[in-house]
């Protein structure tokens, strides 16, 4: 098996919410476990949290999500950003999730053209996670 890097989002009592909203952006199959299933939590407030969701693309897109428990700290912050990037021929698959993604949410920087010749933008979506969108410019001819 490949070494790979995925994004694990932490949310409090929202996972479910955020991860079926980026099953709908990225497509794919999502699987989801929660704390009642593995007894991973006494408090019974927390038995149907998601303990481990995961999404998987169809183009091998990783994206996992939990609810923190309530007896752990959770304070939502700017410090990560998630950053999904592509070719030139890739730009109608970026500006589809770009489109997802900032529906509902803040556009920070709109997606258009940046001085260093690619397309790029910045959104915080309905759930409060920080994307940027970066698509490349056209090959030198």
């Amino acid at each position: 098996m490949t070494t790979r890097l995925n994004p694990y989002l932490s949310f409090r009592d929202n996972a479910r919410d955020a991860i079926t909203f980026y099953e709908t952006v990225f497509g794919g199959e999502l699987t989801i476990s929660t704390f009642g299933e593995y007894q991973a939590s006494e408090d019974p407030a927390e038995a149907d949290k998601v303990m481990h969701g995961m999404l998987v693309s169809g183009n091998g897109l990783v994206l996992m999500a939990s609810d923190t428990p309530n007896s752990m700290d959770y304070t939502p912050g700017n410090n990560i950003s998630v950053s999904l990037s592509g070719e030139n021929a890739d730009e109608a698959e970026l500006r589809g999730y770009w489109d997802k993604l900032s529906d509902g949410g803040t556009v920070t920087m709109p997606l258009e053209p940046a001085p260093w010749g690619d397309t790029f933008g910045m959104c915080i979506d309905k759930f409060g996670i920080a994307w940027l969108v970066n698509i490349a410019g056209a090959p030198a001819a």
